[in-house]
């Protein structure tokens, strides 16, 4: 089990006690998503309008990345527009129709956290202290350049490139984090009834989660007609009741999921998860007291890659939601 720590009351200013908070089933769930954490090769792009220095670029960094390639600022900003954010670009200075400093500087705002590298063979001194002045640029090699050099020079760029990375999606993490509780308790404040918040709330919680579904059903011993939907393509049929993990969840009051649902032998062959795409499916109980008063369906058209930390999100404010029907049914 993963113990979670939450702060009980104050004894006095600025003294808390703390309880240690466990979900048992996290382990079990966490185990799963590992299976699909493959680690990936970073992507890369290099720009050159030299075919054979284009080649030896793609070559030297081949088997630690996967090196997209463009012979120009041009082709490099149409094949960003198709592939996404990439960790490192490498381009040339001096190219035909568009420099490689005006080319990285319109990579600039739609992928801030890219590291880019430029190679020139000559002394641009006013194009390349803008650039790196204006952040456009994190190095500037000189040609000829030396392969391990470079290396060395992209390893740190790619590590860097993690950092940032790693850092904004911390914070868009806690800001989707405290915007989810907000809207439960701002819904459940505005709602005259269970049936006006349940809509609210899963949208709520089908956005939060990039859900391609979300489904927040009333539970009061079986599955009950009512109901909120979320789509994000405008249509999702409700299937729940038929659900072998929606069962096992109402059963056990604990959380349920398939993370690679085409993968799994028990599951693949079910009708209504073909039917819908559903590739992934988690379903949350909402429980107060040690009763169930619904359950949280969200479903994905590709395998689940839930964090851990979202399950203990999803845990808690599942809670929260069980709170906010209790107190509305009174």
């Amino acid at each position: 089990m993963i113990p979670i720590r939450l702060p009980e009351p104050r004894l006095a200013k600025g003294i808390y006690l703390f309880m240690t908070y466990t979900i048992p089933e996290l382990d079990t769930i966490s185990r799963q998503l590992m299976s699909l954490d493959r680690p990936k090769k970073a992507k890369m792009l290099v720009v050159d309008d030299e075919p054979d220095n284009l080649d030896l670029l793609y070559r030297t960094f081949r088997r630690d990345f996967q090196v997209l390639k463009a012979e120009s600022g041009v082709h490099a900003l149409e094949l960003l527009a198709t592939e996404g954010e990439v960790a490192v670009i490498i381009s040339d200075q001096r190219m035909p129709e568009m420099k490689g400093t005006e080319f990285l500087s319109r990579t600039v705002p739609q992928f801030p956290d890219t590291m880019r590298i430029i190679l020139t063979g000559f002394t641009d001194v006013e194009d390349l202290v803008e650039a790196i002045n204006s952040g456009q640029v994190y190095k500037y090699i000189t040609k000829p350049w030396n392969p391990d050099e470079l290396k060395a020079v992209v390893q740190r760029a790619a590590e860097t490139y993690e950092l940032l990375k790693q850092r904004t999606e911390e914070l868009q993490r806690s800001q989707s984090q405290t915007a989810l509780l907000y809207n439960i308790v701002r819904v459940t404040q505005e709602s005259t009834s269970v049936e006006a918040c349940l809509e609210p709330l899963a949208t709520a919680f089908g956005k939060t989660f990039h859900a391609d579904g979300c489904i927040l059903q009333r539970v009061d011993g079986a599955l009950a007609s009512a109901q909120g939907i979320y789509s994000a393509d405008g249509a999702i049929e409700n299937w729940l009741a038929k659900d072998p993990l929606t069962q096992a969840a109402i059963a056990t009051q604990q959380m349920q999921v398939a993370v690679d649902i085409p993968a799994d032998s028990n599951l693949a062959t079910a009708e209504h998860y073909s039917t819908s795409g559903t590739q992934a499916h988690l379903i949350v109980p909402v429980v107060y007291r040690e009763a169930i008063l619904g359950v949280l369906s969200l479903q994905w058209k590709k395998p689940c890659t839930l964090r851990e930390d979202e399950l203990v999100l999803l845990h808690l404010s599942a809670q929260q939601v069980a709170l906010a029907i209790a107190c509305l049914n009174r």
